[in-house]
């Protein structure tokens, strides 16, 4: 086993930043239609750096291991910086290559952070 696949592993069965966020300052879901993963994610944040973050969900271990990692790569960053990662950036944190099918799964939790962070920074 690589490497990679160990940290998806690990981040799957213990994952970072897990559960809920008492007051966050903003909030988003998201569902990948093709498999069933769903997502939940709080944050709070604080002249626009992001304070906590906080996920949960249901679905594979990409999916869930994807929100962990992404999760501990934002915290302490802009929400600027947070909307500005890009599909190319989750692959990286990933450090795997997805399939086609796969790759929705890898994304979904930069989907629900953007959408969290649209909706407090408007």
């Amino acid at each position: 086993m690589s490497l990679y696949q160990d940290l998806i592993l690990d981040h799957y069965r213990n994952p970072r930043n897990a559960g809920t966020l008492p007051h966050p300052t903003g909030s988003a879901d998201a569902i990948n239609l093709s498999c069933g993963d769903k997502l939940h994610m709080d944050i709070a944040l604080k002249n626009d750096k992001i304070l906590d973050i906080r996920f949960s969900g249901s679905g594979c271990a990409i999916s869930l291991a994807a929100a962990s990692l992404l999760t501990e790569h934002v915290k302490g960053k802009t929400a600027h910086e947070a909307l500005g990662l890009e599909p190319k950036h989750i692959l990286e944190i990933l450090g795997i290559t997805l399939s086609t099918n796969r790759l929705k799964c890898g994304l979904l939790s930069l989907e629900t952070l953007k959408k969290a962070l649209a909706i407090n920074t408007k």
